[in-house]
């Protein structure tokens, strides 16, 4: 299925924009939520949580659109399509001994579901633990943008 995304994904695109701002924000906003903004942070929270060793990337592809964007961080560009984000995910993933994503705060305000989480990686050359902030843009259910501002690197192990 194929979306016109133009309003929406100008909002989505100045939400993002701002992705460093959000993670700051107080977590009253979760009590304002609507049930719907409440069902999409549900989606993005089930999405984040397959992200585990042994990966299912049937199940992780299960929660994107047909013509879903990725864009892995603020320098990258974008992967389009479940098939694309699946194997740039994996190209990276798979080698992980161990994997989750931590999610620390979640909200929504309409389309756009916001996650401050710690992303964490155990490789055989390395462990990572990557801060990160993820905005979601969904529609009817479905992972249809999605980007990830990182902030520190930092020391990694």
């Amino acid at each position: 299925m194929k979306h016109t995304h133009d309003v929406t994904r100008r909002l989505f695109l100045a939400t993002a924009a701002t992705g460093a701002a959000v993670a700051a924000l107080p977590q009253a906003v979760n009590a304002q939520q609507t049930d719907e903004e409440r069902s999409k942070v549900r989606v993005v929270n089930d999405f984040c949580a397959t992200f585990a060793v042994p990966f299912d990337w049937d199940k992780t592809a299960s929660f994107l659109s047909d013509d879903c964007k990725y864009r892995a961080t603020q320098t990258t560009p974008m992967v389009e399509g479940p098939d694309a984000i699946v194997a740039f995910l994996g190209g990276f993933a798979d080698e992980a001994t161990a994997a989750e994503f931590e999610i620390l705060d979640t909200w929504a305000r309409g389309p756009v579901v916001v996650n401050d989480r710690i992303d964490r990686f155990v490789l055989p050359q390395r462990t990572l633990e990557v801060p990160v902030v993820g905005v979601f843009h969904l529609v009817e259910g479905k992972i249809v943008e999605w980007s990830d501002f990182v902030f520190d690197f930092g020391p990694q192990g």
